[in-house]
């Protein structure tokens, strides 16, 4: 008996000798979930190969700002960075469609944000992932831009919206409220001058009176707007289908502003030195001062319920192509196109106005009146739907707004007539 019991203590010695001299295998192996995950993070933050060249696609008439901020992340990356200009983002896009498949297109490329649930529904963008740190640089408005069904597609790098702008002559400080614009132009306005002019037979500009009265285009649930919940027709945007038909039945604004060639009548009268005020965008600004105008802009004037108008907001973005073999990489270009000092060079070379919130207090910016407007009315600004159902948008809208400048329509009537279009073609062309 005691021989066996020496022996199976000397069994139990040994064994846990075996064990104590073994391998440390928590030395080498993860004994947990959350180490695993810690290398699994670790290698996943290991940055891929540098490709020789990235290539980016710029508008027309642009590339000077994008130069130097190539040269400093080449400088930076050491990766080579080549650009085209394209001309309109329409081209660029249809070019996407063609060169991207083929392995020929751009790494990155530039879109105004409403197309941008266009493309990707055609799997022409990929999503990118960037660093709350990162976002933070950007208004809050330019970021929802440049998402789709709650996903970023891209990094702001110029924002546009209307705003007010009056001839100094003619109206030495810009009035505060809607109704102190109605009574000048009540004064001023003979048939042969006006007091204020404003494309409102254009959705893309009545949009700020309608918005701004309580209606809507699509609303927004849940990070993503919602097709089926159109408010054209509900009590805000008929009172401000109200509003917009005022100023044409009582003359103050001419018939010749209306349709496809009203833009051009509409400047060619400011220009003229006839018009005291207008709503109109940055774009128009070279325009009016090549043609002798001194010009004061601001933001648009308050609405008679004392709401700031909700005009449209176009923002253009960097996107990276789905097509792309370096998404790590391009990634990288965005961010770095976007940054602060690349913005502050875009605007001084360019004049886009970068949705760069640290600019806006900005000498650069907030002494120079035009960008200040723009970046002041961005605040009440929406960006326009970039879901593809957008399409079906514009023409019933314009179509009901002709209808009112026109007086062949109520408003009521009009906006009803309008959404009925707008449902009926969503039915047809975006089937679920």
């Amino acid at each position: 008996m005691k021989k066996s019991l020496t022996l199976l203590f000397m069994l139990i010695i040994t064994a846990a000798l075996l064990v104590a001299c073994g391998p440390k295998r928590e030395e080498t192996t993860p004994t947990s979930t959350d180490e695993k995950e810690t290398e699994t993070e670790a290698e996943s933050t290991e940055e891929p190969a540098k490709p020789e060249k990235l290539v980016v696609w710029e508008d027309t008439d642009k590339s000077i700002a994008l130069e130097p901020a190539i040269a400093s992340f080449e400088k930076e990356y050491g990766i080579k960075v080549e650009f085209k200009e394209l001309g309109m983002a329409d081209k660029m896009r249809d070019q996407l469609r063609l060169d991207g498949p083929s392995g020929t297109g751009a790494d990155v490329v530039t879109l105004p944000h409403d197309q941008i649930g266009q493309v990707v529904t055609e799997g022409l963008l990929q999503e990118i992932e960037v660093s709350d740190e990162v976002l933070s640089t950007f208004s809050e408005s330019a970021v929802t831009a440049q998402k789709y069904n709650g996903k970023l597609y891209g990094l702001p790098k110029a924002t546009e919206t209307p705003v007010f702008i009056y001839n100094k002559a003619l109206m030495p400080e810009a009035p505060e409220t809607m109704d102190e614009v109605y009574t000048f132009a009540n004064d001023f306005t003979d048939g042969k001058k006006f007091g204020f002019l404003a494309k409102w037979d254009d959705f893309y500009f009545a949009h700020g009176v309608i918005a701004g009265m309580g209606g809507y285009v699509f609303q927004e649930n849940d990070g993503a707007l919602d097709r089926d919940d159109i408010g054209l027709n509900n009590e805000g945007a008929i009172a401000g289908a109200e509003y917009i038909q005022k100023w044409y039945a009582e003359g103050l604004f001419p018939k010749g502003i209306i349709g496809d060639s009203g833009g051009s009548a509409k400047d060619g009268l400011f220009n003229e030195g006839k018009v005291a005020s207008v709503m109109d965008g940055p774009w128009a600004f070279q325009g009016m001062k090549d043609a002798g105008i001194d010009i004061g802009v601001a933001a648009m004037p308050t609405l008679p319920n004392g709401e700031h108008m909700k005009t449209f907001m176009g923002v253009k973005g960097w996107h990276v192509s789905a097509f792309t073999e370096h998404k790590y990489w391009s990634t990288k270009l965005v961010e770095w196109l976007t940054n602060e000092e690349n913005a502050k060079i875009r605007f001084e070379l360019t004049q886009e106005i970068p949705p760069v919130t640290s600019l806006i207090e900005d000498p650069i910016i907030a002494d120079n009146e035009g960008a200040k407007a723009v970046a002041l009315q961005s605040q009440y600004a929406v960006p326009m739907p970039n879901i593809p159902e957008m399409a079906e948008v514009w023409g019933p809208a314009a179509s009901a707004l002709q209808t009112l400048a026109t007086g062949k329509a109520e408003p009521k009537a009009a906006m009803d007539d309008a959404l009925k279009t707008i449902q009926t073609n969503i039915e047809t062309n975006h089937p679920n």
